[in-house]
């Protein structure tokens, strides 16, 4: 066999994906004596690297007498397709140290997206700056690079410059562009150079949809995919099915997540590992959790993602003793869990009470899996102390954590002062919230609640004023009711919805027969200087009553009813909804900012433990 017939047989190896038939031709030109006829070296280590042998590029690579730009490049493309793209950049020096080489066209590009696989734009300017002063300065591909990389790192401004000095725009450029626009919340920048594209395909779409979804515009994401199906794109890749399946859990659409779904199954990408994935994470989300555990029992192989996903959907909607097992099961298939895991089964562990287990799982966080707790572990293990009544604990950790304590973590231990009665404690950690300036109104709804519960009227009086003067305004309630094919949202107070005399009408009979049941209205959350029968009154507009209202008369009787709400539940909407399932024999599940919470007969799945 000659040098070309190898050439040929090593590329179909790397196009293939085949390493074993890589390695038994590289035996067989080692036997030959023809390993340092060029161009085979250089195809070896290129042919290793998409191979996913890395090691072995890099011993050849090692070993070469000599190298040069393509042996580089090839190197270092490696570490990228490795996924590891910090030790592109540390190797890189070497180029000029070992081998007196300056980088050509094909390595700026690769180190260009070294530094857009690390967002490190700091090491991207410079590489940028040498790429100006360099011969290769009007090659377009690395300037596509760096459109690329400016726009992954949050520099759409940079990257529109560089996108314009490019003379011959491919459709390479005009993705990054567009995905930059859309990543950083330019929706009408996005729209407008997508629309002046010579040419949308697939990519095109996926770059626009996935951007919108990124930065909170998951609404006009999926509605750009509905429009993208009209116009009969062809779906080759399914990233951007997980995009919009993505979209769906962040809006809590379970009825357009169940008809992506369906294009799912129909396009054939259920087995795709990130697609299952993605729905079990959408199907928790949309509040579905027998659904999301279904989608994970049935997958062939899973990953840490895929068991984090249903650990955390099984925490947050109460099934602390699921999502324990569920861990204990990944451990033993051999999963490695990752800082996620850990969050998911100490939340579990604090809405369960199960504050033993909770700090064992700390600590295995640390010993175990050498897994550096974050300010997050840290907020979920004073919660978990500080609702199971251990104050002390929760006060020391604060304390002595390596992070700095931010203002919702002496909220929430302020929170369960006053939930467990711990006066004293709770007035010396209002005051030191109250000196910290704190942003969050409800922070000085908290406060004002405490220092009136002490009987301190005049430190209630101070934090009112501060309310008026910071202009601090308790943010505006809204809940969103899920109807299949349609979403409607309500905002606290609302009354000018067209069937708000229905809606009233019935609150009211509900009232009414709640109170026959023992039922009496809690005002505490009514900050308004109004008499007690007015405050009773605006309990009565809270967005997920008004949103409940609506779903009751407008699906069909035995539906579950479906509610997402922007804050979290007041104490007196959770009364009214515990007993509102019970009358109406429904089960109600909103998804407010802590948790879900799963309302049937009567009872909720948090057990008032929230």
């Amino acid at each position: 066999m000659q040098i070309p017939q190898y050439l040929h047989q090593l590329k179909q190896c790397a196009r293939r994906q085949t390493p074993l038939a890589a390695k038994k031709l590289h035996s067989q030109i080692i036997k030959l004596g023809l390993i340092n006829h060029e161009p085979l070296p250089n195809t070896l280590v290129d042919v290793y690297g998409k191979c996913g042998l890395l090691q072995d590029a890099s011993s050849l690579f090692d070993e070469m007498s000599h190298r040069d730009h393509v042996s580089w490049a090839s190197i270092l493309t490696a570490y990228n397709q490795a996924n590891l793209p910090s030790k592109t950049l540390t190797i890189f020096p070497s180029m000029l140290a070992s081998d007196g080489l300056l980088p050509d066209h094909f390595v700026y590009a690769t180190l260009v997206k070294a530094c857009a696989s690390l967002c490190s734009i700091r090491v991207g300017k410079q590489v940028h700056g040498n790429f100006i002063v360099s011969r290769f300065v009007e090659d377009d591909v690395v300037k596509s690079s760096l459109v690329d990389m400016y726009s992954k790192c949050g520099a759409p401004k940079i990257a529109r410059a560089v996108f314009d000095s490019i003379l011959v725009k491919n459709p390479v450029s005009w993705t990054a562009m567009v995905s930059g626009y859309a990543r950083s919340g330019l929706k009408a920048e996005a729209l407008k150079l997508f629309s002046e594209a010579p040419v949308k395909k697939l990519h095109s779409w996926t770059a626009l949809i996935s951007g919108l979804v990124q930065s909170g515009n998951g609404t006009d994401g999926c509605q750009l995919f509905v429009e993208m199906r009209r116009e009969g794109v062809d779906i080759v890749d399914p990233l951007v099915l997980s995009s919009v399946v993505g979209a769906c859990a962040n809006l809590a659409s379970l009825g357009f997540g169940i008809q992506v779904h369906g294009l799912v199954i129909s396009l054939g990408y259920e087995s795709c590992l990130f697609i299952s994935n993605a729905l079990v994470d959408m199907y928790a989300k949309c509040s579905d959790i027998l659904a999301a555990k279904n989608i994970f029992d049935r997958m062939l192989s899973r990953d840490v993602v895929s068991w984090t996903s249903i650990i955390v959907g099984a925490a947050q909607h109460g099934r602390a003793k699921e999502a324990l097992d569920l861990y204990d099961e990944m451990v033993l298939a051999g999963v490695k869990p990752n800082e996620v895991t850990f969050l998911g089964l100490i939340y579990a562990c604090s809405h369960a009470g199960l504050v033993m287990k909770g700090r064992t799982l700390f600590k295995s966080m640390v010993d175990d899996y050498g897994i550096s707790p974050s300010l997050l572990h840290y907020t979920c293990l004073l919660d978990l102390l500080s609702r199971s009544g251990h104050l002390d604990e929760a006060e020391s950790i604060i304390n002595s954590m390596p992070f700095e304590p931010d203002e919702p973590m002496w909220a929430a231990l302020l929170s369960a002062c006053k939930q467990h009665g711990r006066t004293q404690m709770g007035l010396r950690i209002a005051d030191h919230l109250l000196s910290l300036n704190p942003k969050d109104s409800s922070s000085y709804i908290l406060l004002s609640n405490v220092y009136a519960s002490a009987g301190m009227w005049d430190q209630m009086s101070k934090v009112r004023r501060l309310m008026g003067v910071l202009e601090v305004k308790k943010e505006p309630g809204y809940s969103s009711v899920d109807l299949g094919k349609e979403t409607e949202v309500f905002h606290a107070g609302e009354t000018c919805h067209p069937m708000k005399d229905e809606m009233f009408g019935l609150l009211k009979e509900w009232d009414g027969e709640m109170r026959k049941r023992g039922y009496v209205p809690d005002t505490s959350s009514v900050l308004h200087d109004m008499d007690e029968q007015e405050k009773e009154r605006q309990l009565f507009w809270h967005s997920e009553r008004l949103a409940v209202a609506y779903g009751l008369l407008k699906t069909v009787p035995g539906t579950v009813i479906r509610i997402v709400k922007n804050l979290r539940v007041c104490g007196d909407c959770h009364t009214f909804l515990k007993l509102l399932s019970s009358i109406v024999h429904r089960e109600i599940i909103v998804r407010d900012t802590s948790r879900y919470h799963h309302f049937k007969d009567g009872k909720c799945s948090c057990n008032d433990f929230w």
